[in-house]
């Protein structure tokens, strides 16, 4: 099933990224996008959100330096604008799988695309890898390990049952039941022209 590749790379991913456990390192996707396009998208996304989750983590600190704090706004930003794109290849990588199929007449559109489901999957196994480092963490009090570990019950479930919604949206799309209709994200913040701000310091 396909969220079981899905979250075997992404527990890949994650457990690649602590061996160094730095926003810095250097990415490299061992997938090939030209023999292995969809696993190659699948780690590239989850890489995203694992640097941009560590981001999120950093620019928290109460003491970090307001210039620091600039530049690490500008990284997340572009992170997002990265981790968009990535979902939006993904949505193609499954629009030309499926261009052949006929929906049936009576085919319905799902609320969000397979790859937005998919991003939600990426997030959450994040989630899942930190609320079990927390429920685990030798420092914390008894009443913090088991909060966490309550916690991670609801999570595990979560991904039980996200796993297998989107595993029943594709195989609905495979046999016509449901069609894809993508939408592009039309992000204004970023473009020069839509943003007053940007648009006034041309």
């Amino acid at each position: 099933m396909f969220s079981d590749k899905a979250n075997t790379i992404f527990r890949e991913v994650i457990k690649k990224y602590h061996e160094i456990d730095s926003v810095d390192q250097e990415f490299k996707n061992p997938y090939d996008a030209e023999q292995n396009l969809i696993e190659h998208l699948l780690y590239r996304k989850c890489w995203i959100d694992t640097v941009q989750w560590h981001y999120e983590d950093i620019i928290r600190d109460q003491n970090i330096d307001p210039v620091e704090a600039l530049e690490l706004k500008r990284k997340i930003d572009a992170s997002n604008q990265d981790r968009t794109d990535t979902v939006e290849y993904i949505d193609s990588y499954f629009l030309e799988k499926y261009k052949d199929v006929q929906p049936n007449t009576d085919a319905t559109i799902n609320s969000e695309s397979p790859a937005w489901a998919i991003d939600r999957l990426s997030i959450l196994a994040l989630k899942i890898y930190h609320m079990n480092e927390e429920a685990n963490r030798e420092d914390a009090s008894q009443e913090h390990q088991m909060k966490c570990k309550a916690k991670l019950d609801v999570l595990l479930e979560q991904r039980v049952d996200l796993s297998t919604a989107i595993n029943q949206l594709l195989e609905d799309i495979a046999n016509g039941e449901k069609y894809m209709k993508v939408y592009k994200q039309m992000k204004m913040y970023n473009d020069d022209e839509l943003n007053p701000v940007l648009r006034g310091n041309k």
